[in-house]
């Protein structure tokens, strides 16, 4: 036995997707297992931490609910591959493509003739019983006639080796994300070794998602698609960003949309631009408080309106949740039969509804085998495994039981099979389950190949669920040696699509720049005066504006407030609203942005946890908050959503600047120290010494700061990019005057500087009315920052306005 395999012990009683029967290692696993052996332990070892390090700078985060972590969890991902042979893969692949035509079917009776109900095929009370059953859908037909764009089917393998269908999910189906972000990350560990067994690529079937869902634009028109998401924290939004930047949709929430009309529309900064298509993560009763649950803030009144009206594509359709019950699996067969005229092929595990008299005896009869379950999702009852109950327990259950037998289920209990994980220097065993994804594009339906494995905790486990703190795998499917290689890429119809920015995510990058440029102004404003003596005339000067701009409260020391996570104006705070904002415009960051961003918090936090040096640590986050102003300025196309994070990164920087020298000018005048604190905060201390050669004097220092043109943290230059940035997004997005603001700095720049040196009346005269001018810009800046949130960002019934794409 190979080394890494003798911490590997498999169990007799379950299939192992290692080995053999007879011990031997399978043979599409032998090139990854020589690869371990070849490797070494700690090679291995630095690829399990690799694939650690990229979830955490990739933000990869799945929220279990009551985990004290919360919306930050982070992602759990075993670097080994389960591996599964193109023969094996063939033979799912028909079967999950089938169920997926079968439930379309299902669902276009169920909502619509109902034959199937009527001829007694399957019993009515499973659909109508069924909370996710709305009833205003009843004959809404959807676009294009097709109700499920995704479909994924839970897989688990018994000791014989037979796969079985544990569930199926087709209201929104969750993982596909996931299993691509698994996929990039495995692949950064075994970069060569994809490519040398042909691991068949998953990025094609997103495609053809994409070209599905937008197949039935009107000719002439510029498709727009959107994402809609419940928020930030729902527990899979992290894989709701990550399609909607896969698939090039816009990320919105139901706020961010309306129906005029019967007519869906995206609120943009310009107006109203009209939706095509939605992706959509929302539950079905959450979508439209106007028809289905009223006390939902999630959905778009009237968006089934829409529906009727053909407006609009649902991916998924609007009740396609009502197939999501273990209570049809029985019934499968023969519905495939009567619906498909085919035989199904890749069966359920035995199921029996216990609505159904004879079923419910043959469940008790047989109750040690079984597992009893919820046959609707609404119910609050776990599973309960018939073999671990006591005599009590088990009576009890009966009662239950034959008082609500249509609410119950029961199944077969399957013994999973186990797949090997890394653990320390070699393989464990843990039980597993897969999750299969069938699309629609345009031609039909397509399988990704390969979808998400789930692991369980141990290898005895009876239920794999990344709820109850179980992992994941990537799944690599081998291609055939004789097939093309592009054979198996699905084919992306190329056309234009509309790229609309949603007003609330315009709102929050222009913020996301406020907040990264408040956050390096702070920084710097409080590393450099803990960089003076406590004993320096301009130390009490110092402290006075970090508590004026918020930096420290009124009675904390500067040197413990980089940690004071009390004060809601200071640093920790401003770095939390930094992340909030990044994360609702994550669709418009590139992923080293948001790992920029995420480096940042990362260093605070260690910093705090550890209580490091102040000094040492705003030395480091000075760093790490520079670098975002890089990629704001490099790393994103220069639209809309650009302007307006540039935008906001000058507003904030300007108004931080005049309030800096308003405060320290509305005195006497500032000494040589006090003029030096002043250039290392505003970062000019080497311009400075470049240009003049001479020790810092007022008035050298007002002409880099207010008026060099060139300089890009002087007025003058904030200035005119400001008003540069606004007038490019009135061309497209209205009209947003800025003569106030232009003046305010204008009045400043035309000042005498001269006058305001040196000491007497007439100069504190001259420093003080200076002083206010600084704070007009400040106060400009403000009406300037409600104008444009006004202008672009509240919506209102009289200024909406449809626009033509």
């Amino acid at each position: 036995m190979s080394a890494s395999l003798h911490t590997y012990k498999p169990d007799l009683q379950r299939y192992d997707e290692l080995l053999s029967p007879d011990g031997s290692i399978r043979p599409h696993w032998r090139a990854l297992v020589e690869r371990l052996e070849q490797s070494g332990p700690d090679t291995v070892r630095r690829g399990v931490e690799l694939a650690r390090r990229l979830i955490v700078e990739n933000g990869v985060t799945y929220n279990v609910y009551a985990d004290p972590q919360g919306r930050d969890r982070l992602w759990t991902l075993d670097m080994l591959p389960v591996i599964m042979s193109a023969q094996e893969w063939q033979s799912i692949e028909r079967g999950v493509i089938q169920r997926a035509r079968l439930f379309d079917a299902l669902l276009g009776d169920l909502y619509g003739p109902q034959r199937l109900l009527r001829e007694g095929t399957a019993p009515a009370e499973i659909a109508f019983g069924h909370p996710n059953y709305l009833w205003p859908c009843h004959g809404a037909v959807p676009r294009g006639g097709r109700w499920l764009y995704m479909y994924a089917a839970d897989l688990a393998r018994s000791p014989d080796g037979r796969w079985w269908v544990l569930s199926d999910r087709t209201q929104t189906p969750s993982g596909p994300g996931y299993a691509l972000e698994n996929r990039r990350i495995v692949s950064r560990v075994f970069s060569d070794l994809l490519d040398d067994i042909n691991v068949r690529p998953l990025t094609g079937a997103f495609a053809s998602l994409r070209d599905g869902l937008l197949a039935n634009v009107e000719e002439g028109e510029t498709p727009l698609a959107v994402v809609l998401t419940p928020g930030p924290f729902n527990e899979t939004y992290f894989e709701h960003a990550y399609l909607a930047r896969q698939l090039g949709f816009s990320l919105v929430e139901g706020s961010d949309l309306t129906v005029r009309d019967d007519t869906l529309y995206l609120k943009t900064l310009g107006g109203l631009k009209r939706v095509h298509a939605v992706l959509r993560r929302l539950d079905d009763d959450f979508c439209d408080p106007a028809e289905l649950r009223a006390d939902s803030a999630l959905g778009v009144p009237g968006l089934l309106k829409a529906v009727r009206a053909g407006r609009v594509v649902l991916g998924n359709a609007l009740g396609s949740g009502v197939i999501e019950s273990a209570a049809w699996m029985g019934f499968l067969p023969s519905i495939s039969e009567w619906l498909l005229g085919e035989t199904l092929q890749l069966p359920s595990v035995a199921t029996w509804w216990c609505g159904e008299r004879p079923a419910l005896e043959e469940v008790l009869e047989g109750l040690d085998r079984l597992v009893i379950k919820p046959a609707y999702p609404n119910q609050r009852f776990e599973a309960v495994f018939g073999r671990d109950l006591t005599r009590d327990a088990r009576a009890k259950l009966i009662r239950r039981l034959r008082a609500r037998p249509y609410a119950y289920v029961a199944q077969e209990r399957l013994a999973l099979s186990q797949t090997p994980v890394w653990r320390g220097t070699g393989l464990a065993g843990r039980a597993l389950s897969l999750r299969v994804y069938a699309i629609a594009g345009p031609d039909g339906y397509q399988v990704i190949p390969g979808g998400m494995a789930r692991i369980a905790s141990d290898v005895y486990a009876d239920v794999v669920s990344t709820q109850r703190g179980g992992g994941s795998k990537d799944v690599w499917v081998l291609g055939t040696d004789d097939a093309d290689p592009q054979a198996t890429e699905f084919t992306p119809r190329s056309r234009p699509r509309s790229e609309s920015l949603p007003s609330r995510v315009g709102e929050n990058l222009y913020w996301l720049g406020r907040y990264a440029t408040r956050c390096e102004d702070k920084i710097r404003l409080l590393r450099g005066t803990l960089a003076l003596e406590r004993r320096s005339e301009v130390w009490p000067r110092a402290v006075d504006t970090c508590r004026h701009v918020g930096v420290t409260s009124k009675e904390s020391d500067p040197a413990t407030s980089l940690f004071d996570t009390q004060h809601q104006l200071g640093i920790a705070a401003d770095l939390q609203r930094l992340q909030w904002s990044a994360t609702q415009a994550r669709g418009r960051l590139s992923s080293e942005h948001w790992r920029a961003i995420g480096v940042v918090q990362r260093q605070y936090h260690d910093a705090a946890s550890s209580s490091s040096d102040a000094r040492e640590t705003l030395d480091r986050l000075t760093l790490s908050v520079a670098a975002l102003s890089g990629f704001a300025h490099d790393d994103m196309i220069q639209d809309d959503a650009w302007r307006l994070m540039m935008l906001g990164r000058r507003v904030e920087r300007i108004s931080f600047l005049a309030s800096l020298l308003s405060r320290r000018l509305a005195e006497a005048a500032p000494t040589r120290g006090e003029l030096e604190w002043i250039l290392d905060i505003a970062s000019g201390t080497i311009a400075y010494r470049t240009r003049y050669l001479d020790r810092p004097r007022l008035v050298p220092l007002l002409q880099l700061l207010v008026r060099d043109a060139k300089s890009p943290r002087s007025l003058a230059f904030l200035t005119h990019e400001i008003c540069t940035v606004t007038q490019q997004l009135s061309e497209s997005a209205g009209e947003l005057p800025t003569d106030f603001f232009r003046q305010a700095v204008t009045d400043v720049i035309e000042t005498d500087f001269g006058a305001l040196e040196g000491s007497g009346y007439n100069a504190d005269l001259a420093r003080q009315a200076f002083s206010k001018k600084l704070s007009g810009i400040t106060d400009a800046s403000l009406l300037l920052s409600d104008r444009l949130s006004m202008r672009h960002f509240s919506h209102t019934e009289l200024d909406l306005h449809a626009v033509t794409a």
